[in-house]
């Protein structure tokens, strides 16, 4: 990989974490976490979150992004 490859990488990655960051701070995503299959336990003095559906979502967007970059 030559530097102006790496150059473009970082600054891609630069971009998609301000995107990501503005979109969580306006609240377009305040829907991620609360997906169904997302488990809630409360107990009274203890709470448990499993976000198994969130996860999957984010697994199959991160694979089909590093399957697009490989290309």
């Amino acid at each position: 990989m030559d530097e102006r490859a790496v150059g473009r990488l970082l600054i891609g990655l630069g971009v998609a974490v301000v995107v990501v960051g503005a979109l969580v701070w306006s609240g377009a995503l305040s829907w991620f976490g609360r997906l169904p299959g997302d488990i809630r336990i409360s107990g009274e003095r203890t709470q448990v979150f499993i976000p198994i559906t969130s996860m999957l979502l984010v697994s199959v967007v991160v694979s089909l992004l590093l399957s697009w970059l490989r290309r």
